[in-house]
């Protein structure tokens, strides 16, 4: 949830001089005019600088005023010689996800409170990840490559009589801010869920209305499994040559996590087998090399990791910055804090 928003024209409790910090062209895709608006009347905004580099002088100095720093990617990581370079620095507000290439443990030691978007990059993902289950088990891919083929009236019952996504089973690996964010948008279809991950308690599936297993079940069960697990020592590669042994013929792998979840040699000679379909939007690595056969089989939909916000979505994290901040002005905590205590297991 966000806080309530203040209209344009209305003061703050305070303005805590506040100072941006991230890539120079995000910018404008992170706030339009109407929320540069509401920034302004927000904090004591440095003005025509956006903070990048400590050693340009400009922006040290910058640095040593600001009480916060609303930052997104791009921004320096918060190291002992960034933040000694700030002593009245005591808020981070970030307009993206994970916090974990940003944050160091000197900022704990500081006690500066430190909020995050990731709820608000989830909502694409998790909008991404439900069109690609519903799609998927519609074989809308496979239907289009056959009627570029046909160019005709087809008898398409008999094609894919598997059609369909009537009691198919999803099953979601990681009960994340994304994995329960497309848990809810899947309760009104027809399907049934089930999750794996460690860290979620009976009582917890039972809440949100799925079926917790292990993730060799899942991988034997689902006709759609969908990752959303953080990218730890402990789940680098879990989709391994075995996992995705188990899965049916004709199962779809969705990835919208990191690559490095999935062994890529193995998904590859599975796809390459026609076994397995996959919609995967990161890979490891990132980009495949150009005479990869990825870019080109008829089993995988495949993006450039543009399941997370992306174009007029950055606007909405834009926005919850906006909200968090807001907060930090009236003397609210924030309402989507980082948890250190949590990093060792979250994205």
């Amino acid at each position: 949830m966000s806080a309530p928003r203040m209209n344009s024209g209305t003061t703050p409790a305070r303005r805590p001089r506040t100072l941006l910090a991230m890539g120079p062209d995000l910018l404008p895709s992170l706030f339009d005019e109407p929320a540069l608006t509401r920034l302004n009347d927000l904090a004591d905004l440095v003005p025509d600088l956006v903070l990048t580099d400590l050693a340009k002088a400009e922006h040290a100095v910058a640095l040593a005023q600001a009480e916060v720093l609303l930052a997104c990617w791009g921004c320096p990581p918060l190291d002992e010689r960034l933040l000694a370079a700030a002593p009245r620095l005591r808020a981070v507000v970030y307009a993206a996800g994970s916090v974990k290439g940003l944050v160091t443990d000197a900022c704990w030691q500081r006690g500066i409170q430190v909020s995050t978007g990731a709820w608000a990059n989830a909502r694409p993902v998790a909008e991404y990840t439900v069109a690609a289950i519903l799609f998927s088990n519609k074989r809308v891919l496979d239907i289009r490559d056959r009627y570029r083929t046909v160019r005709e009236a087809h008898n398409w019952r008999a094609h894919v009589p598997d059609l369909g996504n009537y009691r198919r089973t999803v099953g979601i690996v990681g009960a994340s801010l994304i994995g329960r964010r497309v848990i809810e948008l899947l309760r009104p279809y027809d399907l049934h869920v089930v999750v794996y991950d460690p860290y979620l308690a009976d009582a917890e599936a039972q809440a949100l209305g799925v079926g917790k297993v292990e993730l060799d079940e899942l991988c034997k069960l689902s006709d759609v499994v969908t990752l959303h697990a953080p990218l730890l020592p402990t789940t680098e590669g879990m989709l391994d040559k075995a996992m995705l042994a188990l899965m049916r013929d004709g199962t779809t792998l969705i990835n919208t996590a990191r690559g490095a979840l999935v062994d890529t040699d193995a998904l590859t000679t599975e796809l390459l087998s026609g076994r397995l379909r996959a919609v995967v939007d990161h890979l490891e690595p990132e980009v495949p090399p150009a005479d990869s056969p990825l870019y080109d089989l008829p089993n995988l939909l495949l993006t450039p990791h543009i399941a997370g916000s992306f174009g007029n979505e950055l606007h909405r994290l834009g926005d919850a910055a906006l909200d968090e901040l807001a907060r930090y002005t009236s003397g609210l905590p924030f309402a989507h804090a980082v948890r250190p205590e949590l990093l060792d297991r979250t994205a």
